[in-house]
């Protein structure tokens, strides 16, 4: 699975972004490497995440730079993205 990574729209996580580690008919596992780790990701219906299409490069760079997708790494994607954002 690529690297795919949404937003929150709704509930008391709003705005957050997550790391979707599954997925079911209609919903996504999430994680995001803290609270919600891959060992028990949160459970969020399809329509209350929005995902994000346009990764930057340097967040790829951090996700291919090691083959398995662990609490750590997911860390380390969403420091980066979140670091590129607030740049903008």
């Amino acid at each position: 699975m690529d690297l795919m990574l949404a937003t929150s729209k709704a509930g008391h996580d709003r705005n957050q972004v997550y790391v979707i580690v599954g997925e079911s008919e209609d919903f996504f596992m999430i994680a995001n490497g803290t609270t919600k780790t891959i060992a028990k990701p949160k459970k969020k219906k399809k329509i209350h995440l929005q995902l994000i299409k346009n990764i930057p490069s340097n967040v790829l760079a951090e996700y291919n730079s090691e083959k398995a997708l662990n609490d750590i790494k997911i860390k380390r994607i969403l420091k980066v993205y979140n670091r590129r954002n607030e740049d903008v």
